[in-house]
């Protein structure tokens, strides 16, 4: 599998909370080192294990706590399952197979025959591979909890009707401070009022979600800093070093974390698949090139108070930014 990909969305220089979407598949993202575009939905790449591990972890401690539905139809979830299950086949070079009933992973070792309109999920088999130990005894509860435990992105379904918009599913293991519980049933709006900054986004929801639903798909990114690369920071998880009270900035264990949001609709069924997937970058590596620790540092000087709060950077600023401002601006002759 290749090594994880890179972005760098602090370098537009301002932190800024917008919808900020790019085509999927013929729009280049600036935020790329090779600033080509991207048209997969799902990456798998050398932190496949890590993250099914974590995911496991979460799956076994409270499933509860992180899927659940809410008012999720029929067509939406038989529209959401077969696109999964065939997209996350393609985009995985070989190592997930789908035939339309029956998902396989390969390097999982495990299989099982999904029923895409009502979430069943059957005939689970289980035979040796190179991560099967990973599972181990690990049971999908539905369809597409067994296709999240497949995947390294987390999983969201919007749905439409004549109320409104609201979040119908939710499939995330790999939270960053928010607990998916307070999402379901919940419109956009209400989904993204403790956002701070995200006023002006949210006077725009109504032309967001159609333009999800009917013109996408589209890839977005978000980003901030945390201590450590840990990848599930539900509220209710066992705490790491991430936002302690007291935690003060230590390069060496900070990490930029970014999380690639896509966004695919399907009108039919009056909804969207919307994919998240954290990527943890070392802070050294993410500012190793001349010029990137002041750039970045001026989008940290562009947060609100409120936006810095939000981000749980209050304890690091103090010692970042200098440690920022203290890196090379130029390569060395």
């Amino acid at each position: 599998m290749r090594p994880p990909a890179v972005y760098r969305p602090f370098l537009s220089g301002s932190y800024s909370v917008s919808a900020g979407l790019f085509r999927l598949g013929t729009q280049a993202v600036p935020w790329r080192e090779d600033g080509q575009s991207e048209a997969h939905t799902f990456a798998l790449d050398h932190d496949y294990p890590r993250f099914v591990a974590s995911k496991v972890a979460a799956h076994r401690r409270a499933l509860h706590e992180y899927a659940g539905e809410a008012a999720l139809s029929p067509a939406l979830r038989e529209a959401a399952v077969l696109h999964i299950a065939q997209t996350l086949a393609a985009d995985s070079a070989g190592m997930i197979h789908w035939d339309g009933r029956t998902l396989r992973n390969e390097f999982l070792g495990w299989a099982a025959d999904l029923e895409p309109r009502w979430g069943g999920v059957t005939c689970l088999q289980r035979f040796a591979a190179p991560l099967a130990a990973l599972v181990g005894t690990t049971e999908p509860l539905n369809a597409l909890d067994f296709l999240g435990l497949n995947m390294q992105e987390d999983l969201a379904l919007i749905a439409r009707g004549t109320g409104g918009d609201w979040v119908a599913a939710t499939h995330v293991l790999s939270p960053q401070h928010w607990d998916p519980r307070d999402k379901l049933g919940r419109d956009f709006v209400a989904v993204h009022a403790p956002v701070a900054g995200s006023g002006p986004m949210n006077a725009t929801a109504p032309r967001l979600v159609d333009a999800v639903i009917n013109r996408g798909p589209f890839v977005r990114f978000a980003w901030g800093l945390s201590l450590g690369d840990g990848l599930d920071h539900h509220p209710a998880a066992p705490p790491d070093a991430d936002r302690q009270p007291g935690t003060a900035f230590d390069p060496d264990l900070t990490f930029l974390r970014v999380e690639r949001q896509t966004l695919t609709g399907f009108a039919a069924a009056q909804g969207a698949l919307f994919t998240i997937r954290p990527l943890t970058t070392p802070l050294r590596e993410a500012v190793a090139v001349p010029g990137y620790a002041a750039v970045l540092a001026q989008a940290l000087r562009s947060m609100t108070p409120e936006q810095v709060r939000y981000k749980g950077l209050g304890t690091l600023l103090p010692g970042l930014l200098p440690w920022l401002d203290a890196q090379p601006l130029h390569s060395e002759a």
